[in-house]
């Protein structure tokens, strides 16, 4: 693969999503990503959805474009080799992503020795050093309390595993960082990225934890309404749902022109004496009075009379559908969408593959690149980045340390 980060060199030593994702971020825009697993696979080699054969659709999706290698690394020499590769030489090396724990012959203080100048990050559930996954630190934030529809008394978790997802890329931005650090100073880094902090550090940002001990409140369950401005799901006359926002002025101005609903609304401020077309505070507060004039307007018109008329006159909006119906209507789902390719994956067919979402207009994107077999490039690593022989490399082979 080619891109920004071409020449740059990362071992990986993951498993599930969090430290793969930053590793898969780092090879779609350019850098060689090693992943090493145990000989016939880590924990989440077999992880759900599978293929009829049962290979793993999520493994797959999470490696795109990175070399596999299998080395049995309980051995002492299977330790040794991965030792030696994460300290290989290379200005553009000493790169180490991990999840595993840091103990023993993974312990930075043992893998400095090789490299001084390693840097080396490592997820871990809590900062304290206990167990965490994404969903029982989304459970702790507070999410699961304010989802669900309004009156409803229980928890409901998001399947959409976030904060795994921010904290991969939150792990790809501080190998980089480090790098940086490293080139101005030839210092070594060993970075500690807990997932919960991830998770805390959003929670943050969107301001509930300000929110929670200055205005001592505490966030209300209101189902699929947009908390603090104007959005909500709507029903077509042809039973689909569609979603409309309205969090600027002119999104605000685009809906009340598409919803004929525009002297209703003027009459409707000019009543509870509320600024709704600057004031997107406003809108939620009378939001109950405003999603009768859309909604009725909504289940006159079919979806195809919605999305053209609120494309036209710019509506902020989206439809309502599942994963398949993503794939089979969504042009931005295909390869008219230039982050995507068709690309054969050795064992499942051909699919949809993204490249990195970011578009470097100098450089261009870099090409879709499927995820590889188990072990598929573990001669060739050992070749040309530890200088083994053919002969060593059988010999290892022949004695199961690699595969």
């Amino acid at each position: 693969m080619t891109g920004p980060l071409e020449g740059m060199r990362v071992i990986e030593g993951s498993a599930f999503v969090a430290a793969p994702s930053g590793g898969m971020t780092l090879a779609q825009l350019g850098a060689e990503v090693i992943r090493f697993d145990p000989i016939g696979g880590g924990l989440d080699y077999k992880r759900w959805p599978l293929t009829e054969d049962g290979l793993s659709l999520y493994w797959a999706g999470l490696n795109k474009g990175k070399k596999s290698i299998q080395v049995d690394f309980r051995s002492e020499e299977g330790q040794e080799l991965l030792k030696e590769l994460v300290g290989a030489s290379g200005e553009d090396s000493g790169y180490f992503l991990t999840n595993f724990p840091t103990k023993g012959w993974l312990s930075y203080e043992s893998l400095s020795a090789i490299r001084e100048d390693l840097i080396m990050l490592n997820v871990v559930g809590n900062h304290d050093g206990t167990t965490a996954l994404d969903y029982t630190v989304n459970s702790a934030m507070g999410y699961p309390s304010v989802t669900g529809p309004e009156g409803y008394d229980g928890v409901i978790n998001h399947v959409l595993p976030a904060w795994d997802i921010v904290c991969g890329q939150t792990a790809a931005i501080g190998l980089l960082a480090a790098g940086r650090h490293r080139d101005r100073t030839g210092e070594g880094q060993f970075i500690k990225l807990a997932l919960s902090d991830v998770a805390l550090s959003a929670v943050a940002a969107l301001g509930h934890i300000a929110e929670a001990q200055i205005l001592g409140s505490e966030r209300e369950r209101i189902g699929n309404e947009l908390y603090g401005a104007l959005g909500r799901d709507y029903t077509t006359a042809d039973g689909k749902k569609v979603i409309a926002v309205a969090i600027t002025k002119k999104q605000w101005q685009a809906l009340c022109s598409a919803c004929e609903m525009t002297e209703a609304m003027e009459q409707l401020a000019d009543e509870q004496g509320l600024d709704l077309s600057g004031n997107e505070g406003d809108r939620f507060k009378v939001r109950e009075l405003i999603h009768p004039h859309v909604e009725a307007w909504c289940q006159r018109k079919s979806f195809g009379e919605i999305q053209k008329i609120w494309d036209d006159l710019g509506v902020c909006w989206g439809p309502y559908q599942t994963f398949k119906e993503l794939v089979q209507n969504d042009e931005r789902a295909s390869e008219s969408n230039p982050m995507f390719a068709t690309v054969s994956q050795e064992g499942i067919g051909k699919y949809l593959t993204p490249s990195s979402p970011l578009d470097f207009q100098g450089i261009g994107r870099s090409t879709p690149v499927p995820a590889p077999r188990l072990g598929e490039h573990t001669d060739q690593v050992l070749e040309e980045i530890l200088g083994l022989t053919s002969i060593e490399i059988g010999r290892l082979r022949d004695s199961q340390i690699i595969q």
